[in-house]
């Protein structure tokens, strides 16, 4: 079913990007050519070899066929804020049941703060007010932590987002803990303290941790199954999304129009798309220490020029490369897919 492609970008896609949809382009699964898989399958190999000693997994879905592919697709891997895209998918489930109304506005506690990333906390108690709207939106297009903890302990927590996930049958994807409970984790911190806030108040609390501890703690984050997400479950995710099985169309359009606005990580998966594409994406990034990064992510329905739809999944764990090169190796696998759909 090319069901993005018809109905969602055409609702998403501005006009410069609808003017170079013509007749004859090619629409439909049995017009769709197959995916390279053997080309891919080389592609992907030389590059998860070039990240050594980090892992690499790659999983890729033709949405009107069904055609996939994948490299360690079964793999958990830390998702870090790629967690973000379900949690927005379970609230606006709750604001389809009219159990959340995003436009009534909550006030934050100075309890309420979270770890970084977070620019509402940064910014607190300059602003405390905000619309569950608009901690949607900042939770999705900027991955602000305070966001996704206030918005998720609303619709119930971890459990509840995990709950919703295995109600509606998508697999090997799992939220664990608050951000204000994973960040800590992640380098062997106590608690999370309201005043570490900010961003240099947070880095000085944590290198206040023995550095032999830290490490110890970012290798047990790395092999810990909380907070985790397979390529492959994340394909079916969505996969599910843009055929309209986990919320209303409604909130569909909705949310496939924040990730396709949102300004994070350019130079990831939008990176390695050719002129013409577009992608609705989700990132998710872990902070690096010692020369350890444990998690760089991207994740995301691309749209290309002539209208056929993709989803995409990357991740990246454990790496020892700067963030430059990591980024630069998810738009490697980018391009690759790209070149691999013809």
């Amino acid at each position: 079913m090319a069901t993005l492609p018809r109905r969602h970008l055409l609702a998403a896609a501005p006009a410069a990007l609808l003017a170079a949809c013509e007749p004859g382009m090619r629409l439909t699964a049995s017009n769709t050519p197959k995916v390279d898989q053997a080309g891919l399958q080389r592609a992907v190999s030389d590059l998860a070899a070039s990240a050594a000693p980090a892992t690499l997994g790659v999983a890729l879905m033709n949405l009107e066929s069904g055609e996939t592919f994948a490299f360690n697709g079964d793999r958990p891997f830390p998702m870090q804020s790629v967690f973000k895209l379900p949690l927005g998918a379970a609230a606006l489930a709750e604001a389809d049941a009219g159990r959340l109304n995003l436009d009534e506005r909550v006030t934050l506690q100075p309890e309420q703060l979270s770890a970084p990333r977070s620019p509402i906390g940064e910014a607190w108690p300059a602003r405390r007010d905000f619309s569950w709207r608009e901690l949607l939106v900042s939770a999705l297009t900027v991955s602000d932590n305070t966001a996704a903890d206030v918005l998720m302990k609303r619709i119930g927590g971890p459990g509840a987002v995990t709950a919703w996930l295995q109600g509606r049958r998508v697999p090997a994807i799992r939220v664990d803990r608050y951000e204000r409970e994973l960040q800590p984790d992640v380098y062997g911190m106590p608690s999370f303290r309201p005043q570490w806030r900010t961003g240099a108040a947070f880095s000085a609390a944590k290198a206040a941790v023995p550095p032999e501890r830290r490490m110890q703690a970012m290798r047990a984050y790395l092999a810990d199954p909380r907070d985790t997400a397979t390529p492959n479950g994340m394909l079916e995710f969505l996969n599910m999304l843009n055929r309209e099985e986990l919320v209303s169309p409604a909130s569909t359009q909705l949310l496939l129009r924040i990730l396709f606005e949102s300004p994070s990580t350019p130079n990831r998966i939008r990176a390695g798309l050719p002129p013409g594409a577009r992608v609705a994406h989700k990132s998710g990034s872990s902070g690096s220490d010692q020369g350890l990064t444990p998690a760089t992510n991207d994740v995301g329905i691309i749209v290309l020029r002539d209208r056929r739809a993709y989803a995409l999944a990357v991740f990246l764990a454990g790496s020892t490369a700067e963030e430059p090169a990591r980024e630069a190796l998810i738009a490697q696998v980018t391009r690759a897919t790209v070149r691999a759909v013809g």
